[in-house]
């Protein structure tokens, strides 16, 4: 038995050739690629529009220019049927990679984060945490571990984004224009700004912001290039040190996103696990995302434990040997050389 299992390398090929792919689009669609079609309006004026299914699964279309036969609304609609061939072409690929048991999102989660990427969010330094970032994770490692299911997206900055200029529109008003009616959630204490984001009505799909706490305590700060508040979090800033760009994918497409390092991203998720009091479903949630990363890294990246675990604060010792503790069940005896390696990491 193992906690992970290798993809075939043609299969790791596909992905990194998509992958490739991805990381150039800068305007990503936010839901199915769909087709241009011509409209008229009442008044007779003809017009291009973009018509495809949204991340709420509604039928919707979006004007791109007008009036039909004019030079520049002709080249403008031909540039969209240029993007929409050449998402189609990645689409077939995308489905291989999903039954072949790489990670995809759903259709919300993945017109939510596109709608974020074309506002060039992740660009000017936002990362993607949490368990659609460990999906990601997985799947740039060329592994296979076990489904992870989630409602939740936490987007997370670590110092103010670098944006080229200030966006017009707030982190609300991004969320929204995925197609999808988000509204603040209020928090317990009415006078305290909303840091978390849901879809309107029952369900329970969210988006929550996150910054650095530098205590232990949980803040709520203010994100004033994103017109939004946000969460402080203990250890996000050892997390959000490093990260890279990489692909988020979907039955529907795919679109470019910040994660943080696998070895990072392991360690951390040991941190958060003994950070979390009360909350044992999401406590050993962790513990297990961090069993699997280190006995990937172990066998695929060894001495990236190491290299993380020396980059982790002094004040985190306590709650590192307690994530030692948690994840040794998970890793000591099926996967060995993990367990020395984090073993060894302790003891650097």
């Amino acid at each position: 038995m193992s906690l992970f299992t290798i993809h075939a390398r043609a299969l790791t090929s596909l992905y990194a050739d998509v992958e490739g792919v991805a990381l150039t689009l800068h305007s990503p669609l936010l839901g199915t690629p769909g087709s241009v079609v011509e409209r008229t309006n009442a008044s007779g004026f003809r017009f291009y529009s973009h018509q495809f299914y949204n991340g709420d699964g509604k039928k919707t279309e979006r004007y791109i220019a007008g009036p039909v036969g004019a030079p520049e609304a002709d080249a403008a609609a031909e540039a969209v049927r240029q993007q929409l061939v050449e998402v189609k072409d990645l689409v077939p690929s995308l489905r291989l990679l999903g039954r072949e048991g790489f990670n995809l999102v759903d259709a919300k989660t993945y017109a939510t984060l596109a709608s974020l990427a074309k506002h060039g969010v992740f660009t000017a330094g936002a990362t993607l945490i949490g368990s659609h970032a460990y999906g990601i994770i997985l799947n740039r490692l060329g592994v296979r571990g076990v489904p992870y299911a989630t409602e939740d997206i936490d987007i997370a900055r670590n110092e103010a984004l670098a944006f080229a200029e200030r966006p017009s529109q707030g982190f609300l008003e991004m969320l929204k224009s995925s197609g999808i009616d988000f509204v603040e959630v209020p928090g317990l204490d009415p006078r305290t700004p909303a840091t978390s984001f849901k879809q309107k009505g029952r369900g329970r799909f969210h988006v929550d912001l996150l910054v650095p706490s530098r205590t232990d305590d949980f803040p709520v700060v203010e994100v004033p290039e994103l017109a939004a508040h946000a969460t402080g979090l203990p250890y996000l800033d050892y997390l959000l040190a490093e990260s890279q760009m990489a692909m988020l994918a979907a039955r529907e497409g795919c679109c470019p996103v910040r994660v943080p390092l696998a070895e990072r991203f392991c360690v951390h998720k040991l941190l958060v696990s003994a950070l979390r009091t009360g909350r044992d479903a999401k406590s050993q949630k962790d513990v297990f995302q961090a069993a699997v990363l280190a006995a990937a890294l172990a066998e695929l990246e060894p001495g990236a434990l190491a290299s993380a675990k020396e980059a982790l604060p002094k004040r985190a010792e306590k709650l590192w040997r307690r994530g030692m503790d948690a994840v040794a069940k998970h890793i000591e005896f099926l996967h060995p050389r993990a367990w020395e390696e984090l073993q060894g990491a302790a003891h650097s």
